[in-house]
């Protein structure tokens, strides 16, 4: 497996595209001068309590409030009430926890009127931006997300990444973290801290304990609420930190600025990885020379092409995303019509799971795969489905195929879904139509498929297109028409045709007849 991560910067964001053995598996942007970020901490003020929902709004400075759970409120409430207001009032210095006095610990189902207070002071965490009319949900658990490790104020626990299977490894990092934490924070080890030495852990330990001794100096010199206390690293850094690993072949930058940043954060989290960042200065734009813009215009859009033939149809609602499942024309090589289903809903899988990452969908997912008849198939569908999204960082449930081949999926969404407009205005006739990016797609699909078949194999092949397509299949040297004679050894003519709408085509052969596929 081989992983690239290529990112854009132009003067109001910054685009990172995740790409697995060159194909497009996750889409992030990073928005300058954005308020409001998951990660984010702030010394907040209640606002609102809503005993019916057991819940109070949270004044964060957004134009929307906070939403704020007794759930979300942690065990640990009193110690985070109490350090707060001994912070801001500078009776307590010691941001270390060593010498804070803890008390006792709210309960699991309480009321949330008994523990908090209106208008009172808290630290609060940004768990879910704001999406759609909702104002974003915090959480009072603060944590601090390190390369190795989660930092938890106001604990002593500490606990490791299930990923992590080996119990000898689990109990060496355990031990390890014990003997470097300070008192009164708890630590979660994350899966990439296996095989690291403890220089290397508690150099992260030390960096995460620095940013909590900067988040308490900020809250001491606060006069205005709320306020922003901590904000997430750049997202730059966020995104690597949280994907990075050793199968990481390169990074590549279009921007200086960027990209020294870049290479001073992985040199600090793996110095021997640090020629991997590579400064892009090719004429052509960075998300073209890797294929990206490509895959983007392919990918997004309502329908969307696998292997084969089969494709998806991916639909929204108000209240939930629904993906059907296709076969489409591709010819049956298998053995029957079962054989057939299991292997287009084996190929669907693996896409379905990398679209839920790629557009950050959320919420139900209905998938409806083509039906099957045996209870074996159902079961191979529904653990290929679970072994795809291991990979999905999001936390998400997936249900049993029902009889009918239907499969649910829940989704947890923390930002915006991101939606891509891949159609572009028709320049025949009003309406948009699908962007010739795609088109090209289409027609070496096609082409592969009838070169492929046997029975065309000594038949003159005619491409019918309209004029622009035309023009640009024979532009430049070499041109597309002579890359396919090279590939295919069979010269394929290029038939102009005025009456052709802009992206229709044709294979047919000297009697104008269609190639079957």
């Amino acid at each position: 497996m081989n992983k690239e991560l290529i990112i854009r910067s132009n003067s109001s964001a910054v685009d990172f595209a995740l790409l697995k053995d060159g194909k497009l598996i996750e889409l992030n942007k990073e928005v300058e001068n954005k308020r409001l970020s998951v990660g984010d901490i702030y010394l907040a003020k209640i606002r609102k309590l809503l005993p019916g929902l057991n819940a109070a709004f949270v004044n964060v400075g957004h134009e929307k409030d906070g939403f704020l759970h007794y759930h979300d409120l942690g065990p640990k409430l009193p110690y985070l009430l109490k350090f707060t207001k001994q912070i801001i009032t500078g009776k307590h210095k010691d941001y270390l926890l060593k010498r804070f006095r803890f008390e006792n610990e709210i309960p699991k189902d309480g009321k949330i009127d008994d523990v908090i207070n209106s208008q009172e002071l808290t630290l609060v965490q940004v768990v879910k931006e704001p999406i759609s009319t909702k104002g974003p949900r915090v959480s009072s658990e603060i944590s601090l997300a390190g390369r190795f490790m989660v930092l938890m104020p106001f604990s002593d626990r500490v606990s490791i990444s299930q990923k992590i299977e080996e119990s000898k490894e689990k109990s060496r990092l355990k031990r390890l973290i014990q003997i470097i934490r300070p008192k009164g924070f708890g630590v979660i080890i994350r899966t990439v801290a296996q095989g690291q030495k403890v220089a290397e852990l508690d150099a992260d330990l030390q960096n995460l304990l620095k940013r909590w001794k900067n988040l308490c100096n900020k809250m001491l010199k606060t006069e205005k609420f709320p306020k922003k206390v901590l904000s997430e690293i750049n997202r730059s850094s966020s995104i690597i930190r949280d994907v990075f690993d050793d199968s990481f072949s390169g990074i590549h930058v279009d921007d200086i600025d960027l990209f020294n940043e870049v290479k001073d954060y992985i040199e600090t989290i793996a110095p021997k990885k640090k020629d991997i960042v590579k400064l892009h200065i090719d004429p052509a734009p960075i998300f073209e020379k890797f294929g990206v813009e490509r895959q983007i215009k392919s990918a997004f859009g309502k329908t969307v092409s696998m292997q084969r033939g089969a494709y998806l149809v991916i639909e929204h609602t108000e209240a939930l995303h629904v993906i059907d499942v296709n076969s489409g024309n591709r010819s049956n090589k298998s053995k029957n019509q079962e054989d057939t289903a299991l292997e287009v809903n084996l190929i669907a899988a693996s896409e379905i799971s990398r679209q839920l990452r790629l557009r950050d969908m959320g919420g139900i997912i209905v998938v409806d795969f083509i039906d099957m008849a045996s209870n074996e198939n159902r079961k191979k569908l529904f653990v290929h489905l679970k072994e795809e999204m291991s990979h999905d960082k999001a936390k998400h449930k997936i249900l049993p195929p029902s009889r009918f081949g239907l499969i649910q999926i829940t989704r947890q969404r923390v930002r915006q879904e991101i939606k891509i407009k891949t159609k572009e205005a028709n320049p025949n006739i009003d309406g948009e139509v699908e962007a010739p990016i795609v088109l090209m797609d289409k027609i070496n699909t096609e082409l592969n498929k009838i070169v492929k078949n046997k029975q065309h194999r000594n038949e003159q092949m005619y491409l019918h297109v309209h004029p622009f397509i035309a023009a640009y299949l024979k532009e430049g040297f070499p041109s597309i028409q002579l890359k396919w004679y090279f590939e295919y050894k069979k010269w394929i003519r290029i038939v102009p045709r005025d009456l052709y709408l802009y992206l229709e085509f044709r294979f047919m052969d000297k009697d104008k007849t269609t190639f079957s596929k």
